[in-house]
């Protein structure tokens, strides 16, 4: 028995054994499974492979931009990894060694603060292996951080903040998915090959400069950098990892989804500037940077992002050497950016959308490009994806572009309003509306006809002889009227419409995207996938509701207003400057292989001459010049109207003018170019502050070259009401005599025997006062004492005065601090009414009588209160320009701010590496004194917001095209002309530079 129980505890424990054994084992499997699907990443590049075998010179001759064979191979590996998913990016080892200062080569004075070299992050391997960058394309949801933020600065300061707090929410990353209107392989637009044409040099030939003149620029030189550094530090210690620095609360904002905007916009000034430590440590930041995601929107700004972000890496890479410079993780980021932007481009026409929903239940649904589009957001594209396109010779970057470009081509051949330029809004859909709509009610109207006809056959046999249309009759009718309603339409441009890709679409609204997708019955062949939940949600909301007769039907068209009223507005300035600017430097980008964007400048700069180009009113008679706004509704040479504004945004034009005068010798270019960017220098040195504002507005010369100050003109302008503000004064001025007429004769009453008398009471005609029947006017009129007395008392000739407001309490005791009533008025009157006999002689008269005396200047005023006087021509004129602070010749400035902006400097920069002429650098100056003096802070420069005082309050902002743009285009104006020479870089809008093909 005791044995039995022994064996039956040996099988118990054995069983458990077993279980336990199990259980292991599937423990085990799970884990393998799992390392299973970990991709396996290849080990780094060995250190020479990408090491910092560089320097930081820079050379005076021209580079050779060819491609060569490591070019042709890197170029190749990273397209392979774009279109494969999902891959993770390969981070190489870095090795880094020693470098020479640029700052050394210009000889720049060495007492300048910079970043402590024993607290920069050097970028070396073992940081870089220890960076996790997300894959380029099918990424796990993860929890990343932007950049560094919330984390330590460069000087082991604190963060300024932390934006989100750590959730175990899952992250949504954006992934590539299938197109819906590709292009197909064999209509891809190639960049034009060949060899570069001849192109006259743009610079100056600069000889020698003397000892003096070269002390003096360098010591302005390092006083630009200084401000560089400064405000760079305070970035990465406020700011690191975050798109802009607050820099007055020293704090951070992200405008741009959080991509490190201010970091990778300022890549190319640091080295430019020498400051090749801090571009080490940027590059820490640059790899962790993932635009797959943005936790602060969900709409990505297309044209910020491409000028800024893709236009800063690629600017980067190319200042940096290129391939041979080792910072191949700058072309990597590049690519991945781009392979995102590139779905932008999937619409029927091609024309971008420009404010891309990255998220992937919406990147994946059909979309359309919009109405009513920025001339500058569509056209100012190009040079960007251009460049990636030469470097990686990947020809789909640029047929993206090209499309775009040939589209405006296009368009300025079939005519604008004003020919050779385009207007503000862009309708981009592709799709005539004027003609859907005309074809909709033909086909409505038809429908109804045949219904009618229908109808009136099976009520009644009287409509026997009668004939309805049949169905094809009527669809023919129906195409008849869209093939008359299309118009030409660029082949490249028609590639994947809804009409002809062999499928049908139906049209939605989502997120302010047109966007479309496939009707019941016409599966996508795109994408057969099972939808997502969000992907079920976004379409079942108008899939449901849309039926057969409700597909896209859309006639097709180029490039067309897209005003929203039915005028259409042409300027050089905001929301159209940039696409213009791209035209000579697309063409120098390309070698001079593409005469299109030749031909598109000439005939705008032609439209500018003859439309928008004028001479300001100013005092001195400077000899300068500015481009206006004109609005039209169709026939500019009958209704246009113009605004002659003076706008910071459109001094980029004096550049543009310069530069295309050399490239095409055009001499006249050149010298209207000095004159545009004279004006801006103008309108800098005018104002208390030395800084131009946004936006203002003076008075046009009739005559461009005899144009002289005309004071009395000007205070027209500033008075638009002028004539009949004399007119006000003359009326008001006989109305004054009319009324000294109406006081004499009330002087004269004074003496009447009826005045004085008290209310109620009534003089008999024998002259004495009759106390018997005291007149209630309440009682018999039945109105109000105090209307109705004053009416009555009028009818019989008195005019009684108002009483004045007593100082002190009533006799009742209660305190008055109004008019008195009519009643209590009376009661005053009797009060103070002297007592009379009634029986005395006839003769005697009243008191009052005694008292005939002219009434006094104060009773006068009191009883005959003069009007105000309407304000004088002078007078409004001068509290105008007294309120506003308008600086002599302005006539207005309502948009008074500075937003650390370039353009002005930029066309100074421009006329100096032009012309040679030294004027240019001291103009300059005066304008870098005066920012810095307005907008320096402890941590950086701030925006402001009026230029028109001096020492304006600061608004807490710094854009990254401040580093990016303005601090660049100030140094380069000091720095050897052979740096970023304009004989071998070209700048996109944003100062970023592409090397020019050679």
């Amino acid at each position: 028995m005791f044995r039995l129980r022994r064996y039956r505890y040996y099988v118990f424990f054995a069983a458990i054994a077993v279980f336990l054994i199990y259980r292991a084992t599937k423990d085990s499997e799970q884990w393998t499974s799992v390392s299973a699907s970990i991709p396996h990443a290849k080990a780094p590049k060995s250190a020479p492979a990408r090491g910092f075998g560089i320097t930081n010179k820079q050379t005076s001759g021209k580079s050779d931009t060819r491609f060569s064979g490591e070019d042709d191979a890197l170029a190749q590996h990273l397209l392979d990894k774009a279109q494969k998913e999902p891959q993770q990016v390969k981070i190489p080892d870095l090795k880094p060694t020693a470098t020479e200062d640029a700052g050394d080569k210009f000889e720049v004075p060495t007492p300048i603060t910079t970043t402590d070299q024993t607290q920069v992050l050097v970028y070396d391997k073992d940081a870089a292996a220890k960076t996790t960058t997300a894959p380029l394309i099918d990424i796990p949801d993860k929890n990343v951080g932007q950049g560094a933020k919330g984390g330590k600065g460069i000087h082991g300061a604190p963060g300024a903040q932390k934006t989100k707090t750590q959730t175990a929410t899952t992250t949504i990353h954006w992934h590539k998915v299938p197109e819906h209107f590709p292009v197909p392989e064999d209509e891809i637009i190639p960049l034009p090959t060949g060899k570069p044409k001849p192109i006259p040099a743009v610079q100056y030939e600069f000889t020698k400069e003397s000892t003096d003149a070269r002390e003096k620029r360098l010591e302005r030189l390092a006083k630009v950098k200084a401000e560089m550094v400064r405000g760079w530090n305070g970035y990465m210690t406020y700011a690191k990892g975050h798109d802009e620095l607050r820099p007055v609360s020293k704090t951070f904002r992200d405008p741009f989804c959080g991509w490190a905007a201010t970091l990778v916009d300022a890549l190319d000034t640091l080295w430019i500037m020498g400051m090749k430590k801090e571009f080490d440590e940027a590059m820490l930041e640059v790899e962790k940077i993932d635009f797959t995601t943005s936790a602060f929107r969900s709409e990505i700004p297309v044209f910020e992002t491409t000028i800024r972000y893709l236009g800063g890496l690629v600017a980067a890479y190319d200042v940096s050497g290129g391939k041979a410079g080792g910072y191949d993780i700058l072309l990597e980021k590049a690519v991945e950016l781009a392979e995102i932007l590139m779905g932008v481009f999937d619409t029927p026409n091609r024309m971008p959308v420009l404010y891309y929903n990255w998220k992937p239940p919406i990147a994946s649904l059909p979309k359309r490009a919009q109405a009513g589009v920025s001339v500058a957001e569509l056209g100012s594209l190009a040079m960007e994806f251009t460049r990636l396109a030469q470097i990686t010779k990947e020809n789909k970057y640029y047929d993206a572009v090209a499309r775009i470009t040939d589209a405006f081509y296009e368009w300025q051949e079939r005519g604008t309003t004003i020919p050779g330029i385009f207007p503000e809004h862009v309708d981009a859909t592709g799709c005539n509306r004027t003609a859907e709509a005309e074809i909709a009610a033909k086909k409505a109207a038809l429908e109804a006809q045949q219904n009618q006809i229908e109808l009136g056959e099976s009520n009644s046999k009287t409509a026997k002889g009668k004939t309805s249309p049949s169905t094809d009759e009527i669809n023919h009718q129906i195409e008849s009227g869209k093939e008359h309603s299309q118009g030409t339409l660029n082949r490249r441009s028609a590639v994947g419409t809804p009409d002809n890709n062999g499928t049908e679409k139906a049209k939605a609204v989502h997120s302010g995207e047109e966007v479309y997708t496939p009707s019941e019955g016409t599966p996508s062949p795109k994408d057969e996938r099972d939808p997502g939940p969000s992907e079920l949600t976004a379409q079942d909301g108008f899939l449901d509701s849309q039926k057969e007769k409700q597909k896209d039907k859309c006639v097709a068209q180029g490039l067309a207003p897209g005003s929203w009223s039915s005028s259409e507005q042409y300027s050089m300035g905001g929301s159209q400057d940039s696409t213009y600017e791209y035209f000579p430097k697309q063409w120098l980008l390309l070698g001079g292989l593409e005469p299109k964007y030749k031909t598109l400048h000439a005939k705008v700069t032609a439209a500018v001459k003859k439309w928008l180009l004028f001479r300001p009113m100013v005092p001195g008679d400077p000899d300068i010049l500015f481009s206006a706004k004109l609005n039209t509704w169709g026939n500019p040479e009958s209704d246009a109207v113009v605004d002659w504004e003076v706008t910071h945004l459109t001094c980029f034009i004096g550049g543009m003018f310069g530069m295309g005068g050399k490239i095409f010798e055009i001499p006249e270019d050149v010298e209207i170019g000095k004159r545009l960017t004279d004006g801006c220098v103008w309108a800098y040195e005018t104002t208390p502050s030395g800084i131009m504002p946004e936006g203002a507005s003076v008075v046009p010369c009739a005559e461009v070259n005899n144009c002289h100050w005309n004071e009395t003109l000007y205070w027209e302008w500033l008075d638009p009401l002028f004539e009949s503000r004399n007119e006000q004064i003359a009326e008001f001025e006989e109305q004054q005599k009319e009324r000294k007429a109406q006081k004499a004769q009330k002087a004269k009453m004074k003496g009447h025997k009826n005045l004085g008398v008290a209310s109620g009471e009534i003089v008999s005609s024998e002259g004495r006062i009759n106390n018997s029947r005291p007149v209630d006017f309440d009682e018999e009129l039945g109105g109000s004492s105090q209307g109705v007395a004053s009416s009555s008392l009028d009818s019989l000739g008195i005019h009684k005065r108002a009483p004045p407001t007593p100082i002190g309490p009533s006799s009742n005791g209660n305190s008055n601090t109004g008019r008195f009533s009519e009643k209590s008025t009376q009661a005053a009157d009797l009060e103070d009414e002297p007592v009379m006999n009634t029986n005395s002689d006839p003769t005697i008269t009243s008191a009052i009588d005694d008292e005939e005396v002219p009434l006094s200047e104060a009773d006068d005023k009191s009883e005959f209160p003069d009007p105000a006087s309407p304000m004088s021509h002078k007078k409004f004129v001068e509290n105008k320009i007294l309120s506003e602070n308008l600086p002599p010749g302005f006539v207005s400035a309502n948009y008074h701010a500075y937003i650390l902006r370039p353009e002005a400097i930029e066309s100074v920069w421009y006329m100096y590496r032009i012309t040679g002429d030294t004027t240019w650098r001291d103009k300059g100056w005066k304008m870098f004194n005066a920012i810095v003096s307005q907008t320096r802070t402890e941590a950086g420069n701030s925006a402001i917001d009026n230029v028109l005082v001096k020492n304006s309050g600061k608004t807490d902002e710094m854009e990254s095209f401040w580093q990016a743009e303005t601090l660049k285009y100030f140094y380069l104006l000091y720095s050897d002309p052979n740096l970023i020479s304009l004989d071998e870089w070209v700048l996109n809008t944003e100062a970023h530079p592409f090397k020019r093909p050679t």
